[in-house]
């Protein structure tokens, strides 16, 4: 369960399109996830709601973030994170980012302001009490930010198996390029019925938290929602999966097969 809303974040994290945009949500769109540890045992749930709203007199879309462990997992390992993205609703490039977690008894606590303009990042320490003004690329994007973002943007009609593609991201105080992998198309099974999805491979940095720099597969929606269905990590000490429970709020008609 450990920074899993980290991993649902960065996890969509694709190439833009010049193409037209054509918007994959709106407000008050909502997903739950089910995580479970090494194959069998309930890990805990995670959920990402989506709302219309003001910030500094600009309308934007304000992310919530929330991921908690449930049953036997918190008595010895508890977590409770909680993350918000404030994106303009025109560009999609965020205006705040805030990451409140607990995990195990490690805590943070960090609030980033983003000027797009400057290409800064004012990041507030609310934990240790400081302030630091930090160089972004341009039109940097937060890890929730750049989920929404880039169902807007993506042209998942001509990605090519094998492709790599990536994105400047910003977390806590550093930039870094997050790549990943196209495997292909595939029709998997989930509790809703079979749903035609697309595949990846995402590289992430081996040692504490992952196995591997492919620990990670993940398969988004086919469709216009672009939405994620399922996660499957290799972590350093067993492994952890992620699948869509419930959701509501789409904006398209979401395409199921029933057998």
């Amino acid at each position: 369960m450990k920074n899993i809303l980290l991993i649902i974040g960065i996890l969509f994290c694709l190439q833009t399109s010049s193409a037209q945009k054509k918007s994959a949500f709106k407000d008050g769109e909502w997903f739950k996830f089910r995580m479970s540890y090494s194959g069998f045992l309930k890990a805990g749930n995670a959920t990402l709601s989506l709302k219309e709203t003001t910030l500094n007199g600009k309308p934007v879309y304000h992310v919530v973030g929330k991921g908690w462990t449930t049953g036997a997992i918190k008595w010895f390992f508890k977590v409770k994170d909680r993350y918000e993205s404030y994106f303009d609703k025109e560009t999609g490039v965020p205006y705040k980012f805030i990451r409140k977690i607990d995990e195990g008894g490690h805590t943070k606590d960090i609030v980033i302001k983003f000027n797009q303009g400057k290409k800064e990042a004012l990041v507030e320490n609310k934990k240790h009490k400081t302030k630091k003004k930090i160089t972004t690329e341009q039109d940097v994007q937060d890890m929730v930010s750049a989920f929404y973002y880039l169902r807007n943007n993506y042209d998942t009609d001509n990605i090519k198996v094998g492709e790599v593609v990536s994105l400047n991201m910003f977390f806590d105080e550093e930039n870094y390029n997050f790549r990943l992998k196209f495997l292909g198309r595939e029709t998997i099974k989930t509790k809703f019925g079979k749903i035609k999805t697309l595949k990846f491979r995402p590289y992430v940095m081996a040692g504490r938290v992952f196995k591997e720099q492919e620990s990670l597969t993940l398969w988004v929606s086919a469709d216009e929602n672009k939405i994620p269905l399922k996660i499957k990590a290799d972590l350093a000490v067993g492994s952890l999966r992620a699948d869509l429970e419930d959701y509501k709020g789409l904006k398209h008609y979401f395409p199921i097969q029933f057998d």
